[in-house]
């Protein structure tokens, strides 16, 4: 009866969402975790930032082969071996006495758990379960992580205050598990497991076939390969290495404490990072809608423009002891955090080819993480040395400036077709 009111493709971004939530409320709590973590074990924070970073480095390097994994192993086995992994990472904190503990247990095992859902799961859902709104599918999905940040991270906030980070980790546990149940019940591995197709497409075209199932090493490294020829793709890359070191390699990981330095209580910081998840999830749903209307290269030039001058404007709100002018931040900077994801995998879906752009977005992503593992352990290692982090956000606005070039000299286009390996298929 479900099915004869709502398309499944529906159904399979609902829960496509929710665990994206759930993987991201774990990297975007590690924020959070610092101070407990300094306060209990007398680790460094630059041991701590470092395990974040290394965490962040993982789960975007293994972007292209998750990508390819889902050809070869089924979308349903990958989202339940990497949601299985994440628990298991998240239920091995609770027992961690050690720094080398906590680079395996948040680089390692957590880095790996939360790869899929937070590379490619957005764009594959949107590519193989919808034909229209496309763009607003991905734009939803992308702005996922921020929902979770604005429903769980005060939550989060209020529990460590009140009682103990372990407690916060046990419920970030239990909000696993939900999913993973949920995950083995309801999600289908393509509309053709159930008879139909995917959403607005009226009849089966020869596009829409079944692939031979290949080695998925070799589909990802093939990937790399044949993008690697294309100009589009390190310009793609390379802003998207800038754009991870300016979101979740420096705001996702340090903002909470840069606001805590300047004598802001924990959870009213948590508050304002949550606030822009609010303005986070508008901006990237609009930006999705956006993507499928307008030229996404003026798009992502504007906002990382934006962006830039937002992260310079911090240092100045946070000088100024003005909660006004950390409102506005909060408000700026939100609008833009993930607004970049859907115009980037736009134009690598028109640059690649919709069946070749999960590999090549994949590695387009990995980079974006290199960005943000720099920026976590760099801005770790800035506030070591200055005792302030005010230098780490005013470089990332410069970069942010930066990245707009890159963008902007990608030469407007409609398709093109200089890849050819038919092993890139996803």
């Amino acid at each position: 009866m479900i099915r004869n009111r709502i398309h499944y493709s529906w159904i399979i971004l609902i829960i496509t969402f929710f665990s994206i939530i759930v993987a991201g409320i774990v990297r975007s709590s590690s924020g959070v975790f610092i101070e407990p973590f300094e306060n209990e074990f007398g680790w460094d924070r630059s041991i701590i930032s470092l395990a974040f970073a290394v965490g962040l480095f993982l789960y975007g390097i293994s972007g292209p082969f998750m990508a390819a994994l889902i050809e070869v192993l089924s979308l349903k086995k990958i989202m339940i071996v990497s949601m299985s992994t994440l628990l298991i990472g998240v239920l091995l904190t609770l027992i961690m006495q050690q720094s080398w503990q906590l680079i395996i247990i948040w680089g390692i095992i957590i880095g790996l758990g939360s790869g899929l859902f937070l590379t490619v799961l957005s764009p594959y859902v949107a590519n193989h379960w919808f034909e229209k709104r496309r763009g607003l599918a991905l734009g939803i999905l992308t702005a996922s992580t921020a929902t979770g940040q604005l429903i769980l991270l005060p939550i989060l906030a209020d529990i460590i205050e009140k009682y103990s980070w372990r407690w916060a980790i046990a419920l970030i546990m239990v909000l696993s598990v939900i999913i993973l149940v949920i995950i083995l019940l309801f999600i289908k591995n393509s509309p053709r497991d159930i008879g139909i197709l995917p959403f607005g497409l009226e009849k089966e075209s020869e596009d829409y076939i079944e692939e031979q199932k290949k080695n998925p090493i070799i589909i990802a490294f093939n990937g790399l390969y044949e993008a690697i020829k294309v100009k589009e793709f390190w310009l793609l890359a390379g802003s998207f290495f800038i754009c991870g070191l300016s979101t979740s390699g420096l705001i996702g990981t340090h903002f909470v404490s840069y606001c805590i330095s300047y004598g802001i209580p924990l959870v009213t910081a948590v508050s304002l990072l949550s606030f822009m998840g609010v303005f986070d999830l508008v901006g990237t749903t609009l930006s999705g809608w956006l993507s499928d209307r307008f030229d996404n290269r003026w798009l992502l030039f504007w906002y990382y423009c934006l962006r830039g001058v937002s992260l310079v404007f911090l240092p100045i709100a946070l000088s100024e002891s003005s909660f006004t002018l950390l409102i506005i931040f909060s408000v700026f900077y939100g609008l833009d955090w993930i607004a970049t994801v859907p115009p980037t995998i736009g134009i690598s879906r028109t640059v690649f080819g919709i069946e070749k752009s999960g590999i090549v977005y994949g590695w387009i992503f990995a980079s974006h993480q290199a960005g943000a593992a720099v920026a976590a352990y760099g801005g770790g290692l800035i506030y070591k040395i200055f005792d302030s982090y005010s230098w780490a956000f005013f470089l990332a606005g410069i970069f942010c400036l930066v990245a707009s070039l890159f963008v902007i000299i990608i030469k407007k286009q409609t398709s093109l077709t200089n890849i050819k390996d038919d092993s890139l298929t996803i």
